[in-house]
């Protein structure tokens, strides 16, 4: 049997085999001898050791829920005398005061909506930037951008990096996990792509619902002697067929994902079995409340910190489409997001906190870019990239702290901003990662996730304890 025919039959094996193993190659886990971090990019002030993301698709809108305006809510109705650098043709000049009332929360005292209750509670452990700047205003350019760093698809997100310079805790789950809705986020998958890092350095999608992985599941048609046989063979033929290409490192790569796959079978039922949680924790996430969307995203950051407590690196809790894209009945939206978002959100930061977790887990909170105080049509507002809000907590930012402020009407940043390549390289040195140090030669430069000799970007120290 020729290499050639020998590899075509392997992958018609691998693609026809029990449980359709050749659907579960899931590229996923970084194995520790890939971690790229050493003592040339850590800091020594890097005290978290994990992310979880909590990104709100579609821009929520700063004015009516962590940026208060009295002066917007005192202009209402009247015409909006500055340039309007993005706008819709649907955007009148009409400023669109804000219905909902702010109060001060906390011995910090940061002022927060009446839609953020449990929010408030956690205020003390946050740190607020009210000064976020990108510059996209079309939903996949500025996803891509806090995602990659970059407006074009094909570059590493966040997660990939945090994962490539850290390496792995856990050989049993994915270093880098997306929860996701059924409906995928705007820009897919690109949400969680490795872009040209290697594959093993991409998100894995867990779904909602009864199956979040595909294919781990034996059928029950087959024994376990007859699944323990037939992964015996494929390991022989994958190890033999590496043997013979031993510069094929993708294979290698694969053999990995098979037997991460394997033991996965094990571990992510357990992850995802919340019987061993106390009832008033899952109370405390909103696994009760008769809000079906309030529970799916209760789960989900219940789910967060499983996965972080058993060695996931990196989670990633993704909102189905573009939620938060108000640009039509924008306040009653806002409540029915709100209500879907703020208590499991808060939970997550309180169960990380009681759990002495919270100091090694950075979580963050916010999405693309925000929204305009003036209205578009009726009762809804435009996108806003020049200032909105944008929260953290744990891992080294400072607790009860809010950065930056916007103009009186919150249109735009005007004191502290932080653009998204800021965000990430505070973000890398609070994971101990040198932002100018963590590079890949890629199209004949090093490149990083801030890529600093582009964009002249560095740390924003003030966000730091």
């Amino acid at each position: 049997m020729n290499a050639q025919t020998y590899s075509m039959n392997r992958r018609l094996f691998l693609g026809q085999s029990v449980g359709g193993l050749g659907s579960i190659a899931l590229a996923h886990l970084l194995g520790q001898e890939n971690a790229q971090a050493s003592t040339a990019t850590a800091s020594p002030t890097g005290q978290a050791r994990a992310v979880i993301s909590l990104f709100q698709h579609g821009g929520p809108s700063q004015v009516d829920l962590f940026d208060p305006k009295p002066m917007l809510t005192k202009m209402h109705g009247k015409s909006y005398g500055g340039d309007l650098k993005f706008r819709n043709p649907g955007t009148t000049k009409r400023i669109l005061g804000s219905p909902f009332a702010f109060k001060k929360h906390g011995q910090s005292g940061i002022e927060l909506s009446e839609l953020l209750p449990h929010t408030a509670e956690i205020v003390d452990d946050m740190t607020l930037i009210r000064s976020m700047v990108t510059k996209a205003s079309d939903h996949t350019a500025a996803i891509r951008l806090i995602n990659t760093g970059q407006f074009l698809p094909g570059s590493p997100v966040l997660g990939s990096w945090v994962v490539y310079g850290l390496g792995a805790e856990t050989n049993s789950l994915p270093a880098y996990v997306a929860l996701v809705q059924n409906n995928y986020p705007t820009d897919g998958v690109g949400n969680w792509s490795s872009g040209w890092l290697p594959a093993e350095f991409q998100g894995t999608p867990f779904r909602s619902g009864s199956t979040p992985v595909q294919y781990l599941k034996t059928p029950q048609r087959f024994t376990p002697d007859a699944r323990s046989g037939q992964l015996d063979l494929i390991s022989q033929l994958n190890r033999s067929h590496q043997q013979r290409h031993p510069e094929n490192s993708e294979l290698l790569a694969r053999i990995k994902d098979f037997e991460t796959a394997a033991r996965m079978q094990t571990a992510v039922p357990e992850v995802l079995d919340f019987s061993d949680e106390p009832q008033e924790i899952q109370k405390m996430y909103g696994l009760d409340s008769p809000n079906p969307k309030t529970r799916d995203y209760a789960r989900r950051c219940l789910l967060s910190r499983r996965l972080i407590e058993r060695g996931v690196r990196f989670v990633q809790v993704c909102m189905g489409s573009q939620p938060w894209d108000t640009h039509n009945k924008n306040v009653s939206r806002l409540k029915e997001l709100c209500q879907t978002t703020d208590q499991p959100s808060a939970a997550l930061v309180k169960d990380l906190k009681q759990r002495g977790m919270l100091d090694e887990t950075v979580v963050m909170w916010g999405g693309e870019f925000g929204r305009e105080p003036i209205s578009e049509g009726a009762d809804g507002r435009d996108h806003n990239p020049q200032g909105f809000s944008l929260w953290l907590a744990g891992g080294g930012f400072k607790a009860g702290y809010v950065h930056g402020e916007t103009d009186e009407l919150g249109c735009r940043a005007v004191t502290d901003t932080v653009n998204v390549h800021n965000l990430h390289a505070t973000l890398l040195h609070s994971l101990g990662i040198n932002h100018k140090k963590l590079t890949v030669p890629h199209e004949g430069r090093e490149v990083s996730l801030v890529d600093s000799p582009v964009t002249g970007a560095d740390i924003t120290p003030g966000l730091l304890a």
